[in-house]
């Protein structure tokens, strides 16, 4: 029983150490392993479907941003790593908006307090977001593009098409010089 209860102890504190991520449990993305696609499957970008609430915008669909260069950021705000992408996306919005760069924030909830309207609504405040979110409480957006992590991004073109996606923190520099060339501007 001694022996079986140091290696379970011993499992957790290489877990702690190493920052493993548990399948099944936290579903989040290590900074140490972005999930990067630079030239993306060129598909259709899927449109925002089953969002319960619009914060920043009237409701938005991406044929309506067809000829703008759009950055969906999914997010939460129980999400460390997802806060920690706020001040980059935020920043990102505020360098290139007037020139034609549209981002629209997917609220998609981990736990169940996340689901709260004026929780969101606080957490935009908190954060300093300006532009549009969605609130995908039932992750039909979310499941429109096949996302599986918190945070990711995706880059879509002028004429709808995903062109770039990440996952997880980083690559903004990245994420910077697509937006920048896609919308012919220097970085």
């Amino acid at each position: 029983m001694t022996l079986k209860l140091l290696a379970v102890s011993a499992a957790l504190i290489a877990f702690t150490v190493t920052g493993a991520v548990i399948p099944g449990v936290c579903d989040e993305v290590s900074r140490a392993s972005p999930v990067r696609v630079a030239a993306a499957s060129q598909q259709a970008a899927p449109d925002f479907t089953g969002i319960n609430n619009w914060f920043n915008s009237k409701p938005l669909s991406i044929a309506d941003l067809r000829g703008k260069v759009v950055l969906v950021d999914f997010w939460t705000y129980g999400c460390v790593n997802c806060v920690n992408t706020l001040p980059h996306v935020t920043g990102l919005y505020a360098k290139y908006k007037d020139k034609g760069l549209v981002v629209v924030g997917v609220h998609t909830p981990e736990f169940p307090f996340e689901r709260s309207a004026a929780n969101v609504q606080a957490a935009l405040k908190r954060h300093g977001i300006t532009y549009p979110v969605a609130q995908d409480n039932d992750s039909k957006t979310w499941n429109a593009y096949r996302n599986q992590y918190w945070p990711a991004q995706y880059i879509i073109d002028r004429s709808g098409k995903i062109v770039f996606q990440h996952a997880g923190e980083g690559s903004y520099d990245q994420i910077d010089r697509t937006v920048a060339r896609l919308l012919n501007v220097d970085s």
